[in-house]
């Protein structure tokens, strides 16, 4: 293993950047692999082309008639581009991409091959729905699924694919995919958010949920990546001590890009703009050989696709430079972590973003109801959101390195903060009089004013105000953006349709519009102070006073999780027809087997790495210093017991820890045969192995941490966190 280690770091060390390629601009291939409207326009009849516009807005069925005309554009387009295959592209709750590949070809009743594809294998395909995870949907036996078309996200050609973004569901029409609840969110979210607009602008006529992602990632050498059996099977070290200089200086952290680093990032962002994926920002993060990469905020459901096809494209072309790409939320111990800051906003049809200050009282009014029923729905489903962001990753990024606290809070700012208390203290149930009414809008219409120089940002804020959106910032780097999109949406459109008709209730007493606005917000502001929090989300004391506000402290993932199948979060999913109560109970499940299943390879790779390298080499440095102290006590029979301490000190430290690790293992080992043979239940075995396995993770680590700094470096197996981190 020494071998390999060294052989590993002596290939690292003479990488060379690979030779860049000479694009050119942006504007000239933004989008050349994607099936756009403009396409669609060229290749399509124009009576075809208006259908399908209609069919796009209103959300109509499509007859098959239309279906063969864009089917044979699109295969017509995709050809000319040198296209060979088509593929259904889905998002099954792995957490992945799924494509099957078929080619455009057909037999003819005289034997001759053609180049075929027409509407039917356009809108439909049958992939196997019973290897997918599907919570006991689907038996094995039971193996139909579909997948449909979703004409919202354009086709576009991958490898010369061409890829077809569609939702996955089973034979029986349970939802198996990200996407399919996810549009259901995002029309709901439309038609109450439209209805609240009608109050202040009687034009809007459609809303639309916009996200803006950010991707942490990491990078680490090929070579050096293929050494360490843990992040090939895990995507995380499972051991290795820190390095003596790490992320303390603050020196990499929107530093100079390392030459090889922006090699691969130039051939990266040339192959997302390509796919249409509007990637704008590239940095250094904080961490060693940790960067980030965000786009121009899109339509949600665009936005979702593109980071998917993102994490797909960022693995790929990391093998060109001989990098490998980590999107584990925690793949080195005591630094930063890996997120997903999801960046959300809505914007109206007329243009206006309603989470961003106008230019006059009552669009600020606008802004304030939005403002305020966002929190308001944090606040009714504070758990539920920190059910659709844990993981198995993300439990251990959570709470530590700039990661924010699983606690759920939110954070508006002080001058927010100022402007809210002053609305609670100055309506009431009362009539106002024309002068408070008059002060209080005034004051409203400051708002823009204020939010120039608005209060910093609170980086240990899960979900936080920034100018003009939230910040969603408890998202996993690996995660799908759709599941906390379908919460998000979902919970906010709820609130809005509670707001509305409570105001309208008002309204119909004979309360005047702008009063009945007021008392409402007032009422929401009061609840909503229970979720607002300003200060430290790492502090002790925060984790108390959220106890006593009665908000979820719980940090483990499997507690987090439970929150799914609670009245109130059944209430929102399947009272508004986001999921059937099969489905929500069968991502419950689902959620517990992947945590189960991660958990369950961790454990045995920790183990075979323990028993097969550590241990053994452990052994073999112990007994070189076993006959060093032979020699001594030979060659200086009278100074032995003066210069052969600190060789006994270190076999006995050797042996304390392997004795410990084999101990741990063999512990492990049964507490994990335990589980398996107690437990039928995927959640309840999840849970078992939750408390009874994770925890001999880290303690068998500690002892592996403490042999990497006692046993000679020449003939330790694994390359250590100061060659991970700091490549040439």
């Amino acid at each position: 293993m020494a071998k390999i280690r060294f052989s590993a770091l002596q290939e690292a060390a003479t990488r060379q950047p690979v030779e860049r390629k000479v694009h050119g601009r942006v504007s000239e291939v933004f989008g050349c692999d994607v099936f756009t409207i403009e396409k669609m326009r060229q290749y399509l009849s124009r009576e075809a082309f208006r259908q399908l516009e209609r069919t796009m807005a209103e959300g109509e069925a499509m007859d098959r008639g239309l279906a063969d005309q864009i089917a044979a554009a699109m295969k017509a387009w995709a050809v000319s581009k040198g296209a060979t295959h088509y593929t259904h592209w889905f998002h099954p709750l792995n957490g992945a991409t799924a494509e099957k590949h078929d080619g455009f070809i057909d037999v003819q009743e005289n034997g001759n091959i053609i180049e075929a594809f027409d509407g039917r294998m356009l809108v439909q395909q049958e992939p196997d729905a019973s290897s997918f995870p599907n919570g006991g949907i689907r038996n094995t036996f039971e193996a139909r699924g579909y997948t449909a078309w979703d004409p919202g996200s354009p086709a576009f050609i991958n490898r010369n694919t061409l890829c077809i973004p569609t939702v996955f569901v089973a034979y029986t029409g349970e939802a198996l995919d990200y996407k399919t609840p996810m549009l259901k969110a995002l029309a709901l979210i439309d038609r109450a958010a439209v209805e609240v607009c009608q109050y202040f602008d009687k034009e809007v006529r459609k809303v639309i949920a916009t996200l803006g992602w950010e991707q942490e990632y990491f990078l680490v050498d090929e070579a050096l990546f293929n050494a360490r059996p843990d992040l090939k099977l895990c995507g995380r070290t499972l051991m290795g001590h820190s390095s003596a200089k790490d992320q303390q200086l603050e020196d990499h952290y929107f530093g100079a890009i390392p030459e090889r680093v922006e090699a691969f990032m130039e051939e990266l962002e040339q192959e997302c703009h390509r796919l249409g994926i509007p990637v704008k920002t590239r940095h250094n993060e904080v961490a060693p050989n940790q960067f980030e990469l965000a786009p121009i905020f899109e339509e949600a459901n665009l936005a979702v696709d593109h980071n998917q096809l993102l994490m797909s494209t960022m693995k790929r072309v990391a093998k060109h430079h001989r990098f490998r790409a980590l999107l584990h939320e925690k793949p080195f111990k005591g630094i930063n972590g890996s997120g997903k800051h999801n960046n959300w906003s809505l914007l109206t049809d007329t243009g206006v973003n309603l989470l961003s200050p106008g230019k006059n009282p009552k669009s600020n009014m606008q802004f304030l109801v939005f403002l305020v029923t966002t929190t308001k729905a944090v606040l009714e489903h504070e758990a539920l959101f920190k059910a659709c962001i844990v993981s198995l990753g993300n439990e251990r990024r959570l709470g530590g390195d700039e990661a924010p606290p699983v606690i759920m809070s939110v954070f508006l700012g002080q001058q927010l903060d100022a402007i809210l208390d002053e609305i609670e203290q100055k309506v009431s149930s009362r009539k106002m009089s024309p002068d408070e009414k008059t002060e209080l809008k005034l004051n409203v219409g400051k708002i823009p004013e204020i939010m120039r120089d608005n209060t910093d940002r609170n980086r240990t804020s899960p979900f936080a105000f920034t100018g003009n959106r939230f910040e969603f910032r408890a998202v996993g780097s690996s995660a799908n953006c759709g599941a906390a999109m379908t919460i998000l949406n979902a919970a906010v459109a709820e609130q809005l349709t509670a707001f509305k008709q409570e105001t309208d209730a008002l309204i119909d007493k004979g309360v005047k519009k702008d009063e009945a606005i007021f008392q409402t917000l007032r009422r929401y502001i009061i609840a909503c102070r229970k979720i607002r929090f300003e200060g430290n989300g790492y502090s002790r004391e925060w984790h108390e006073e959220a106890a006593r506000r009665g908000l979820s402290v719980d940090n483990g993932c499997i507690g987090a999780l439970r929150a799914y199948l609670t009245p109130k979060a059944r209430k929102l999913l399947v009272g508004m027809g986001i999921f059937t109560e099969r489905e929500l109970e069968a991502r419950y499940e689902i959620k517990h087997e992947i945590y189960l299943k991660k958990l369950q390879i961790e454990s045995r790779v920790l183990g075979d790495l323990a028993l097969n390298h550590i241990i053994p080499t452990a052994i073999r440095y112990q007994n070189t210093l076993i006959e060093n102290v032979r020699g001594l006590k030979e060659i200086l029979p009278g100074m032995y017991d003066e210069v052969g301490t600190v060789q006994l000190k270190a076999i006995r430290e050797i042996s304390e820890h392997i004795t410990e690790i084999r101990t741990l293992v063999d512990e492990m080992t049964e507490a994990r045969k335990h589980a398996n043979n107690t437990f039928a239940d995927t959640t309840a075995r999840a849970a078992a192995y939750a408390e009874t396995v994770l925890p001999y993770l880290d303690r068998i680590r500690y002892r592996i941490d403490k042999l990497e700094l006692l046993v000679d470096d020449e003939i330790w197996p694994l390359p250590k966190y100061r060659e991970l981190l700091f490549f040439k």
